[in-house]
């Protein structure tokens, strides 16, 4: 057992896309009944189920040597890690909203989409009387990171759910979160105002874990991408 790689996988939306893809590449683990941990002695693989937010803290304390995570926990997280391979599904975005009537002023006489705050003009963004404006988020180090980089003095409220509310309640003007559908948005009459990053999935590695394991890791990585060139036809 000791020889086995281990990878925490993250319960949720992630889980089915994740499952199909590994079965692809001949990596069986199945998570029945409830069951958390899961193993292949074939393939030499051990997965454990955690909690997305929880799935870089068993990775930097070596629990799991490998793990699959999107870049906006991996943020949050602050750890480091050895950062694989991309994968193609997963893939999401990290916007800025607030609520539509101020959402269709920002945007007057534009056909696209922001992709930066520079480019939305952070002027009219910026409360007239201190030149500061608040956003509500979960991804609190992402949001102050971002808007540092940019020069842009900002107080952030962190939310760890129902983050729409802010806005239409009157907590902050504009929250930052992640889009996928934009539904929940519409649901409650908020629109995005600009796309800060996109948000991509990969899997990463506890760095000791890699230095020590780093061949069979590479082999394994390797089989992951030769099936994903398969998939995309190249």
């Amino acid at each position: 057992m000791t020889d086995l790689l281990t990878i925490a996988l993250p319960k949720g939306r992630l889980l089915d896309q994740l499952d199909s893809y590994l079965r692809e590449t001949g990596i069986h683990l199945s998570f029945e009944d409830r069951k958390l941990i899961a193993t292949d002695t074939n393939a030499g693989i051990r997965g454990f189920l955690v909690k997305n937010s929880d799935l870089p803290t068993y990775v930097h304390h070596g629990i799991a040597g490998l793990g699959v995570c999107g870049e906006d926990v991996l943020y949050e997280s602050g750890y480091d890690f050895v950062r694989l391979l991309r994968l193609p599904f997963g893939r999401t975005r990290m916007c800025m909203a607030t609520v539509n009537q101020r959402a269709e002023t920002l945007l007057s006489g534009r056909n696209d989409l922001p992709k930066s705050v520079d480019e939305l003009g952070i002027d009219s963004l910026l409360d007239s009387s201190d030149g500061r404006f608040s956003v509500s988020t979960k991804f609190v180090e992402f949001t102050r990171d971002y808007f540092h980089r940019a020069g842009i003095p900002v107080d952030v409220i962190r939310l760890n759910g129902s983050v729409e509310l802010a806005p239409v309640l009157g907590l902050t003007p504009y929250i930052v979160d992640l889009v996928e559908t934009g539904s929940t948005l519409r649901a409650n009459k908020l629109s995005v105002i600009c796309e800060l990053k996109q948000i991509e999935v990969s899997i990463i590695a506890n760095p000791a874990y890699y230095k020590l394991n780093h061949a069979r890791i590479d082999r394994f990585v390797s089989q992951l991408s030769e099936s994903l060139k398969i998939d995309s036809g190249n």
